[in-house]
């Protein structure tokens, strides 16, 4: 599937804790973000993912909206707390048996399973223990790497590592505005490390169990320099570093930017041996660029997130200047910076970068249900637009080989609760049905005409 060269595969996404919910019927341990969603002010609309869409008693409906798509193959997450309720110990036979109905009505549906084995919902106890912060954690997560290949290694062939390093260190440990909660800015640096040794470890397990290809992936954004003088520049490019380059230089190149390795704990030459270990393919996530300054005495306000003053740049939601279309995210729409961001990757990494799959790309759109219908054109508009673009960094020289598109269902998102709708399907806080929005006719007709 996805190391193939001669076909383009297509995907939609999901994950464990943003769908699930927590059903008897295949119970799981709390994760660091069903303690966030405690926290007085924490998540927006004060909502959390003990029901979520429900997705544990509804797989077969959901897996029925999968196939109906066309898709290649289903991205989902494993939830590490449902297969290993702790975090470390025995696994959980009814969390195991969820994922088998879920693999197997994939499978006789005709879609590959892709699973990520962590999407940032760190098993609670562990977290009590230092999270991320500690490197016991990265070896907890291989030894969860391995029960979970053994159990479907057998129908499972292609895999995900982890999601998103990046947004669990910056938010979760540097900021503070996502799980768990802790505000630590630059000391936040081991979580990442221990992250990336996690993937490294993951994957060398992977390949022990016959895994046919394994990839990671990683949230990417072109940064845009908000001025012209030398010093936005600086800024924009020590931003750069911080948010693309921290986490793909390890896994590609087997180094840190200068100067990080010494601010990593541990051995971290031999780390970085373990951390590089090939992936077959490299995942990039997609949403906008990120627009920074000199530093002013402000960190500036992205997304509804003050960030703050300490960080030695400012950051934007959009460029002062910008007049273009925006998400009800707030994020800019920008397709064109995907293709630059693709071509950018090739060029500052070359014959290391291995074939790329976008993970994710989607948008957040609220349209009304009207007559049973949701006609939502800016999202349609918004994947004709960048899938455009991956086609020109395609014209461009860049190996993409798949396109996954998020997501599947509107879903628990984080800490905007339910007041994103990122989801190619509608679903009724109240009843939890499914409506298809016009963009599932939409996709599923590109997926079929691509063909």
């Amino acid at each position: 599937m996805v190391t193939s060269s001669d076909r383009f595969w297509w995907g939609v996404a999901t994950s464990a804790f943003q769908i699930e919910g927590t059903s008897s019927d295949a119970p799981r341990g709390e994760s660091v973000w069903d303690e966030f969603c405690r926290r007085p002010g924490a998540v927006a609309d004060g909502s959390d993912a003990s029901v979520a869409t429900d997705h544990v008693r509804r797989v077969e409906e959901d897996v029925a909206l999968i196939a109906g798509l066309g898709v290649d193959a289903y991205r989902f997450s494993i939830s590490w707390p449902r297969v290993v309720p702790g975090g470390r110990g025995p696994a959980s036979s009814a969390g195991l048996a969820f994922y088998d109905r879920l693999v197997d009505a994939l499978l006789a549906s005709g879609v590959e399973p892709l699973p990520t084995l962590f999407h940032w919902d760190t098993p609670l106890e562990l977290e009590r223990s230092g999270g991320w912060l500690e490197r016991d954690t990265a070896q907890r997560f291989a030894a969860y790497v391995e029960v979970v290949a053994d159990h479907l290694g057998d129908r499972v062939g292609h895999w995900i590592t982890i999601n998103e390093p990046r947004e669990v260190t910056m938010l979760g440990y540097a900021l503070g505005t996502h799980a768990p909660g802790r505000q630590l800015l630059f000391d936040a640096l081991p979580s990442a490390h221990h992250q990336l040794l996690g993937h490294g470890l993951a994957v060398q397990a992977l390949r022990a169990a016959g895994a046919r290809s394994v990839g990671i992936a990683m949230s990417h954004e072109t940064v845009r320099s908000t001025g012209l003088s030398d010093d936005d520049r600086a800024a924009a490019d020590l931003y750069d570093v911080l948010n693309n380059r921290l986490f793909a230089d390890p896994v590609l190149l087997g180094r840190y930017p200068d100067g990080f390795a010494d601010l990593m704990p541990g051995p971290v030459e031999d780390d970085l041996t373990v951390i590089s270990t090939p992936v077959d393919w490299y995942g990039v996530n997609y949403y906008s660029p990120a627009f920074v300054g000199a530093h002013t005495g402000q960190g500036g306000d992205v997304n509804g997130i003050t960030m703050p003053d300490e960080l030695p740049f400012t950051v934007h939601d959009v460029h002062p200047g910008w007049t273009g279309e925006r998400t009800d995210f707030g994020w800019p729409v920008a397709p064109e910076d995907l293709t630059e961001l693709l071509v950018q990757m090739r060029t500052r990494y070359g014959p290391s970068l291995p074939p790329v799959v976008i993970t994710e790309n989607g948008c957040s759109f609220d349209d009304p249900l009207v007559d049973g219908r949701i006609q939502d054109d800016r999202r349609i508009d918004f994947l004709r637009r960048h899938l455009d673009a991956v086609e020109d960094a395609r014209s461009l020289g860049v190996d993409v080989r798949g396109y996954v598109v998020w997501t599947l269902i509107d879903n628990f998102e984080w800490a905007e609760g339910y007041r994103q709708k990122f989801g190619l399907v509608h679903v009724d806080r109240e009843t939890l049905d499914r409506t298809p929005r016009a963009s599932y006719d939409w996709y599923a007709e590109h997926v079929r005409s691509s063909r």
